[in-house]
């Protein structure tokens, strides 16, 4: 064992043994917290997740014995590495996430409160913690603290600072105090508390002896974030600590509790896009549209425009190809007609009368005024999809300077770029005068990291030129460090002494904001999966694939060939394609959001720590392919404890801003686990369903009894794990393949006309063959041919999800080979569960990439997609009768994942009298079988139990779903049936009896 693996183990098994929250110095483990959303990568020496403030104090008071640095954390999407560190990474979002206290214009909250979250809280009451960064779908509060959070409306509600009132902190020796406006009587402190009364006198005085310098070097731009706050910190009769303390990045003290002030929720607001036929015209409106007092003011470049168009096709018409610039200005208030009328003098001023802009366009409605504000999410994500090596970075992109300086500023930038040969997108919030300029560069080139300090060297020196600031809403972290000290000049030694008075021997945080390394910059940039042309995985055979060379060049020496081949041949993978994946994943975070308009990661919203996080699963394999993790970790339970996070469901992969095929890659990595491990007995089980259901189906009444006794589940607990409260459906004694059999739908037709081949999956063949009744009936109402092909086997959605791909790529060879050869024969493969629908269509080219996969892959269809795209062609039969009821209607994942929209509800709305209510309460929580087990029992339940409350509704008689897995969660908690899309087609049409519990 090597002495850091001691040390690391000898603070794990003290820190254990000191506080009630995790400690954990594995290296599977530091790997998820050695980056942010940055560009840099340092490997802490463990990481601490409190679960108290007593916990952080004993923490701290630890770390100061032992001389170990500490980096507090919140949600890691920081973009400057300000949270990164050789020590101990200490992560607030795990736990210390309450909102303790909503008072009437204040909050009390623990710093490990999502802001997203938070305001969902205070709309309750008409109140907002106003400043809105970009990352505030992931940003903890206390992450917003540390850097000063503000974003686009800072011109109304400033940034973090102007509302913190007071902050409880554990101070660099672990002692705790509270700190806010301190009183001073004649200078000094009027605190009764020893260390309080030390600390305010020491830094009153300190200030106060330099308020001249502090006065005469504050930079000529609305907002500084560079170095520590020294400005409208010291008053007459007070001090206001806790204002010093917003945006210090962790380097004074660590928060535990923060009180808040909020702002009075507006009721109305109106947005307006003004078009510019150049950058300068819009720079110069900018003064103009101040004096209307909006509460934005942001602009984007023709490259974010473009972008947006390709990204949007509502953007298209909104934006006209010839727009250079645009400036989107909102206006807010509680009088809708006093906004309305407030933008429309705005828009008149700059479009009509000045003519700085040629067009404008204004919204009010609140569809309208988000599909505006997402402009920007839509632009960031193309961004983040862009192809190829070199991608937008955020390395100099939050300099700050007087909004009316902006014209000649942003000439100056540009040639800048040119000069360096760099091109760059450029978003800015105007108002304020803070501009993100990201170059485009790939790190992996010795050059271009050099170029990345030539940039920020230049753009700094134009930025100083103004007066600016190098730092307007950002931390410094590692990417500004190098440059505090020009910026404050005179002000340095000031900084240190700030620094000194708080964190006397530099264990908070150490090398952040007063740090003296000149190429810290560049010195810890990530190691860099280097990506070569990738091949076309459309055109290329498996063995083609996996023999390209180039495929993967790790760029550490930690990465020998070895670790190539090891990776192509014993674990089967297809390098290109994983490399791709992860090398696409910027790290930005916004897979931790748990906005109730995504689903993003349901195991991550009932367990949000960042082993959960879809970008955690990227982190680690990044780490094998670079050499920072051994590939041995791949076989361990450390590193399939993480995959295991991973439910398969593909909502990351739909909303993740980069399209980071998440599923893929733990697919890949659970595989290489259970190669050199093998199943377990109750996962085999579950790759097994079809054969269990079949032996059940043979003994059917005894089969169902088992499933009701108490003494057999507990069996079937211990045996195969499978929940005791989990309510199970009951097998068919005769499957539905049997009864095709009788009916001689397992013949291929001759009738002409299109013809459709049923591909029936493990639920509707065992358990419910009235609903592949169901679909036969309609799809022959319809007069079209229906063939159900005798030696269809499940589509292995279970084998896949838990890793066994052996069993999963046997599965699909030989459903794709008599699918393959029916769809050339002219059958079209319509499928009612969308996990087997989703492995026809996604699953199964990727598993075996061949002709074959593909063409079924184009030909095949969930059932109601299919019947929905008849309806629109207008082949549907609409000879539906009324059915009189009221139904809840949920989206399953994989339905999502096939980019189909709604299709089962949309059928639903075809027959007369049909009421569905859309019940959109994220992921049901079962995710296939992960609901199914002991283990996963409860926190499935916790996810679903949104969905379960809604169906206990009164004014709801049944759910709908096309999914067997989130029909038996939506059944899980009331005694109404929930029935597929198809069924109740199939009930209007008169095809079939009415299904029990349907009252009608």
């Amino acid at each position: 064992m090597s002495l850091l693996d001691q040390q690391r183990e000898r603070i794990q098994d003290d820190l254990r043994g000191l506080i009630a929250g995790e400690v954990r110095c594995d290296d599977v483990f530091l790997q998820l917290f050695a980056s942010d959303a940055g560009i840099y990568e340092i490997k802490p020496l463990g990481v601490v997740r409190p679960r108290s403030a007593a916990d952080l104090s004993a923490c701290v008071g630890y770390a100061a014995e032992k001389h170990i640095p500490l980096h507090a954390r919140g949600a890691g999407s920081g973009v400057a590495g300000e949270s990164l560190g050789p020590g101990l990474v200490v992560d607030f979002s795990a736990h210390l996430r309450r909102v303790i206290r909503v008072d009437e214009d204040r909050v009390r909250v623990q710093p490990g409160v999502v802001h997203e979250r938070l305001n969902e809280q205070l709309r309750k009451q008409g109140r907002v913690f106003g400043p809105d960064s970009a990352a505030g779908a992931v940003a903890t509060v206390g992450g917003m603290i540390a850097i000063d959070a503000a974003g686009s409306r800072w011109l109304k509600y400033g940034s973090t600072r102007r509302h913190a009132l007071s902050l409880q902190v554990v101070l660099a020796d672990g002692e705790m105090l509270e700190l806010g406006r301190e009183p001073l009587a004649d200078g000094r402190s009027t605190s009764t508390i020893p260390r309080k009364r030390e600390l305010v006198d020491r830094l009153a005085s300190l200030l106060r002896e330099n308020a001249e310098p502090i006065r005469r070097n504050r930079p000529n731009s609305p907002e500084n974030h560079c170095g520590y706050n020294l400005v409208e910190v010291l008053g007459d009769g007070y001090l206001d600590v806790a204002r010093l303390l917003v945006g210090s990045e962790g380097t004074l003290a660590l928060t535990t509790e923060a009180t808040l002030s909020t702002d009075r929720l507006p009721s109305s607001r109106g947005v307006a896009l003004l078009l510019f036929d150049s950058m300068e015209k819009a720079a110069r409106a900018v003064p103009d549209i101040l004096a209307h007092a909006p509460a934005a003011c942001d602009l984007m470049d023709r490259r974010h425009l473009s972008l947006a168009r390709e990204a949007e096709r509502r953007f298209e018409q909104l934006i006209p190809a010839e727009t250079e610039a645009l400036l989107l200005v909102e206006q807010d208030g509680d009088d809708p007609h006093e906004v309305r009328e407030r933008l429309h003098r705005l828009v008149g001023e700059l479009w009509q009368r000045k003519r700085l802009a040629f067009g404008a366009r204004q919204a009010f409605e609140d569809d309208e005024t988000e599909l505006y504000w997402h402009l920007m999410d839509k632009v960031q994500s193309a961004l983040h999809r862009m192809a190829g090596p070199s991608r937008p970075l955020p390395i100099v992109e939050d300099m700050a300077v007087a909004p009316e300086t902006l014209p000649d500023f942003l000439v100056r930038v540009q040639n800048v770029l040119k000069r360096n040969q760099a091109t760059a997108s450029l978003y800015c919030h105007a108002g304020q005068g803070q501009l993100h300029v990201q170059p485009f560069l790939d790190l992996a080139k010795p050059d271009d990291v050099q170029r990345m300090r030539r940039l920020a060297e230049e753009l700094y020196e134009e930025v100083l030129a103004v007066k600016g600031s190098i730092g307007g809403e950002h931390a410094c972290g590692l990417s500004r460090t190098p440059f505090v000290r020009r910026q404050a000049g005179p002000l340095w030694d000031v900084l240190l002494e700030v620094k000194k008075i708080f964190d006397p021997e530099n264990i908070l945080n150490p090398g952040k904001i007063v740090g003296d390394d000149p190429d810290m910059m560049t010195r810890y940039l990530r190691p860099s999966i280097r990506v070569f042309a990738v091949p076309d995985t459309a055109s290329l055979g498996r063995e083609k694939l996996s023999s390209q060379p180039g495929a993967i060049v790790p760029q550490s020496a930690a990465a020998p060939q070895g670790m190539r081949n090891l990776v192509e041949l014993q674990l089967d993978w297809e390098p290109a394609r994983v490399v791709e994946a992860v090398a696409a994943c910027n790290r930005c975070g916004e897979c931790r959001t748990q906005e109730a308009r995504l689903r993003m990661c349901p195991i991550f919203r009932f367990l949000p720590t960042e082993e959960a996080s879809p970008r955690a699963k990227a982190n680690l394999l990044r780490g094998v392919l670079t050499g920072t993790l051994d590939l041995g970790l791949l076989t361990g339970d450390e590193f399939k404890a993480v995959a295991d996070l991973c439910v398969h469901c593909h909502c990351c992969r739909l909303e993740c801003p980069a399209g980071v095929d998440v599923p893929l890659l733990m697919r890949e990595s659970k595989g290489a686990y259970v190669a050199a491990n093998g199943l377990s007995f109750a996962d085999r089980a579950m790759t097994q369903l079809d054969l269990l259901a079949a032996l059940g189906g043979l003994i059917a009444p005894a089969a169902n009894w088992a499933l009701t006794n108490r003494q057999m589940r507990w069996l079937l607990e211990k045996t195969l794990g499978i929940a005791q409260g989990r309510k199970l459906p009951r097998v068919a004694s005769r499957s539905f393949l049997r009864r095709a059999a009788r009916r001689r739908l397992t013949r291929p037709s001759r009738r002409g006309g299109q013809k459709v081949l049923y591909f029936v999956d493990v639920y509707a063949n065992y358990f419910d063959p009235q609903l592949a009744e169901a679909l036969v009936a309609v799809l022959e109402h319809n007069r079209l041919s229906v063939y159900v092909h005798p030696g269809q086997k499940q589509a292995g959605m279970p084998s896949i999800a838990c890793g066994a791909l052996d069993r999963a790529r046997r599965l699909a060879e030989h459903n794709v080979a008599l699918l393959a050869e029916s769809v050339r024969q002219g059958y079209h493969v319509v499928a009612t569960e969308p996990a087997a629908a989703l492995c026809l269509r996604h699953e199964y080219p990727q598993l075996i990439d061949d002709d074959d996969a593909r063409l079924v892959a184009e030909n095949s269809s969930e059932a109601g997609s299919f019947l929905w795209n008849m309806h629109t062609l207008g082949n549907l039969q609409l000879d539906l009768n009324p059915l009189n009821l009221t139904l809840g209607y949920h989206t399953p994942c994989h339905l999502r994942a096939l980019r189909v929209g709604t299709p089962g509800k949309n059928l639903l709305g075809l027959i007369p009298g049909l009421r569905v209510h859309r019940i959109e309460s994220g992921c049901s929580g079962m995710a296939g079988t992960f609901g199914l087990s002991k283990k996963n029992y409860r926190s499935s339940l916790r996810t679903g139990l949104k969905l379960i409350s809604r169906l206990r509704d009164p004014d709801i008689q049944a759910g709908v779903t096309e999914c067997s897995a989130c029909k038996t969660q939506m059944e899980q908690g009331t005694e109404k049936p929930t029935l597929h899309p198809i069924t109740l087609l199939a009930l209007s049409y008169g095809l079939i009896e009415k299904p029990k519990g349907i009252g009608l």
